[in-house]
């Protein structure tokens, strides 16, 4: 960049990709959610409603139209009137509140009544290539039925009511890229408004959310027509809600090369960051996006006695940050978190480092995305010995692992018969060996380290594999790794000790995801959007200064 400071050197893959580190990370300026939101204002995108048809109990269907320079993307929306008793997060539900359809272009009433008989059906239907998105979402019973009986009442919500939950309903699964029909991702990839990851998913979320509003506002009026709507401050202050469990913890796993885009380009940020002296102006952002993140962790909660001492530790490390006065530059605030913070501190210290550096930062989201198959053929030219070298150089960590204990393999991944969804078991308890996925890299990377030291270094790798075929997978991961460092967790994804939870949290913190809020060690719950504006809104608020001030 011209004119632009050396950005220092990155940090290296051995501090970041650490679980313990990714389970702390927080949502930043290069988070998907707030990549959407800054084109959507950049390019002032239009939203409107062309459909409403729901009945005074709810039931029906609805369209949202988004309008962006080159093309228009629906959501279509189907309301259901579900029991109680039928309402659950878990995957095995068969029935929702309600299930929503991201359409490619503009619906026509055949393809509305298509989308009628199998978007409520969510897994059991079936999609075609004009549906980017598939997804559902549940009431959240209390709050969603005090909202509207206090606007049916002509009053506002009771904020402490609004704040103990955040949101109006939660998803319980975000489809895309070819699942059930839908379009594959490389038929939209191409596309300047989906190119970034996610943009799709992160669309239909936002508009999920301003259907949740419009619903409660619905069945008020219903009552009464002259009930009231949510007032604007009190509207940003709900999210939508989403469980996230075992489904998604793989994925950091699976999709290397990803992963060290996503990663190495959210060190570059902080590199270029760290090189810039502090200027009053850059330190009045800073000082405002600490203000908002403190209040923000005051009122985050959860009932995980791992999450309380970890919002107990942010609480503390935002404190502690709050009390500096302004360093020269900010390599030396930086310096001061790693050696004072926890990592909660240091994590969402970075994040909050960004948000004056703008101009800075934001353009990295183009490097956000990667073809993967250009990293999937394995190069057999080289030798056994070149290999070993590179296994060497990069992963140390898990040779000197004992593979023997127990301990170190006393998780297996494998995928539901039921749900075709990824699970973990506990090996010594399930004989679930011969379904398990080649999701432990570190384990795999280390047997063919020790296959390797029975050949000759100057072995053709053509040779090995053709003998030895079962460590394909693991020379591919090792390649990939040589030049994408950050692709690879350093840790030992099958251990006694591995918590899903950590895998979730650094996923949901690229999507911009808020309130993390885990029931177990293997699925938490979470708020998207809270805070920022809605589809109505765009032109007359900003869009990118909800999350940190």
């Amino acid at each position: 960049m011209d004119g632009a400071p050396t950005p220092l050197a990155l940090r290296p893959p051995e501090t970041v990709m650490r679980l313990a580190r990714m389970g702390s990370f927080h949502p930043t300026r290069l988070s998907f959610m707030r990549i959407l939101l800054r084109r959507v204002e950049k390019e002032q995108w239009r939203i409107d409603r062309p459909i409403w048809d729901i009945d005074k109990s709810g039931v029906g269907r609805a369209v949202y139209r988004v309008s962006t320079p080159s093309r228009r993307y629906s959501l279509v929306a189907f309301a259901h009137d579900l029991p109680d008793h039928l309402r659950s997060d878990r995957v095995i539900a068969e029935a929702w509140d309600a299930t929503f359809v991201l359409f490619d272009g503009e619906p026509s009433p055949a393809d509305l009544d298509r989308l009628a008989n199998e978007v409520p059906l969510q897994e059991a239907g079936r999609m075609s290539p004009t549906e980017l998105t598939l997804s559902r979402a549940n009431r959240s019973a209390r709050l969603f039925s005090h909202v509207v009986e206090a606007l049916a009442n002509s009053r506002q919500p009771a904020a402490d009511e609004l704040l103990s939950v955040g949101y109006l309903m939660r998803t319980t699964a975000v489809y895309g890229s070819g699942k059930f029909g839908l379009s594959d991702r490389e038929a939209y990839a191409d596309r300047p408004e989906l190119a970034a990851p996610f943009q799709a998913e992160m669309l239909t979320v936002w508009l999920i959310r301003a259907f949740t509003v419009d619903i409660v506002e619905h069945l008020a009026r219903t009552s009464n027509l002259g009930a009231a709507r949510l007032a604007p401050k009190t509207r940003r202050a709900l999210g939508v809600g989403n469980s996230t469990g075992l489904g998604m913890a793989p994925f950091l796993i699976s999709h290397p090369a990803l992963v060290h885009a996503w990663m190495s380009t959210r060190e570059e940020a902080l590199s270029r960051v760290r090189a810039l002296a502090i200027t009053p102006d850059s330190w009045a952002v800073f000082r405002r996006a600490v203000r908002f993140a403190k209040a923000n962790a005051a009122s985050w909660w959860s009932d995980h006695s791992l999450q309380q001492r970890k919002i107990a530790d942010l609480r503390m490390d935002l404190q502690s940050i709050a009390s500096q006065e302004r360093p020269s530059n900010w390599d030396t605030l930086w310096r001061w978190g790693e050696a004072t913070l926890t990592l909660e501190g240091q994590e969402v210290l970075f994040a909050l480092m960004l948000e004056p550096h703008w101009q800075l930062v934001d353009d990295l989201s183009s490097h956000m995305s990667v073809d993967e198959e250009a990293s999937f053929p394995i190069d057999a030219d080289g030798t056994t010995g070149a290999l070993a070298a590179l296994i060497a150089r990069n992963y140390k960590w898990a040779t000197e692992t004992d593979w023997d204990q127990a301990e170190a393999t006393a998780r297996l991944w494998y995928v539901s018969a039921e749900k075709l969804e990824p699970r973990l078991a506990e090996r010594a308890d399930e004989p679930l060996d011969y379904f398990e996925q080649p999701l432990g890299p570190a384990r795999d990377v280390a047997a063919l380290a020790g296959s390797l030291i029975e050949w000759p270094a100057d072995t053709p790798l053509s040779k090995f594999l053709q003998s030895m075929p079962q460590h394909r997978h693991a020379v591919r991961r090792v390649q990939i790794v040589a030049g994408n460092p950050y692709a690879e967790v350093r840790d030992n994804t099958l251990s006694q000790e591995m918590l899903p939870i950590d895998l979730l949290r650094a996923k949901l913190s690229f999507f911009g995801a808020t309130r993390f809020d885990p029931k177990s060690d293997r699925w938490v719950r979470i708020s998207m959007f809270q805070g920022a504006p809605f589809p109505d809104e765009v032109g007359r608020l900003p869009m990118d200064h909800w999350m940190y001030g």
